[in-house]
């Protein structure tokens, strides 16, 4: 697998990647039928940030990822980072993969930690891989997040330094 820096021209498979975990309403807080042009926006054209895509052998996006700073000004030495993987790939190491290179891009970046505002409390396996790389959760804000059943679940603030 290749991680590159995001092309214009990878932005349909990244949407084909985007869509169907938007729609599903489990992971992301954006609504299930955002549409295109927003998420193109919001993904792909948020300057100062950087957006990279996974490739396999064959030359196919399997995943990709952003990061930028969390917040604007005095709150933009800390970065923030968004994540997804194709469905049909989930478990095959291409999360843990796109984590440690945008870690590493961030530190490259001259950012001194990383921050996650909003990590959903049932999305156990990001959960488990953030921790595993490292982070710590600083809180869970409760029932902040509605899963389509229309059940609420907690938000992790998940944290980690960089210069370690």
């Amino acid at each position: 697998m290749q991680i590159r820096d995001a092309l214009d021209d990878d932005w349909p498979a990244v949407w084909q990647i985007l869509q169907p975990i938007f729609a599903e309403g489990r992971t992301y807080t954006v609504p299930t039928d955002v549409d295109e042009g927003w998420a193109r926006s919001m993904w792909m054209l948020r300057p100062p940030g950087r957006v990279v895509v996974a490739v396999d052998d064959d030359g196919v996006v399997v995943g990709t990822a952003k990061t930028g700073p969390n917040q604007p000004g005095p709150g933009s030495h800390v970065a923030t980072a968004s994540f997804a993987v194709d469905l049909h790939r989930a478990g095959r190491g291409t999360g843990r993969a796109l984590g440690e290179h945008v870690l590493q891009l961030a530190r490259s970046l001259g950012y001194s930690a990383m921050q996650f505002n909003a990590v959903v409390q049932t999305n156990t396996r990001a959960v488990a891989l953030w921790h595993s790389l490292g982070f710590t959760t600083v809180g869970i804000v409760p029932d902040a997040y509605t899963l389509p059943d229309g059940t609420t679940t907690g938000l992790h603030v998940m944290y980690r330094r960089l210069d370690d």
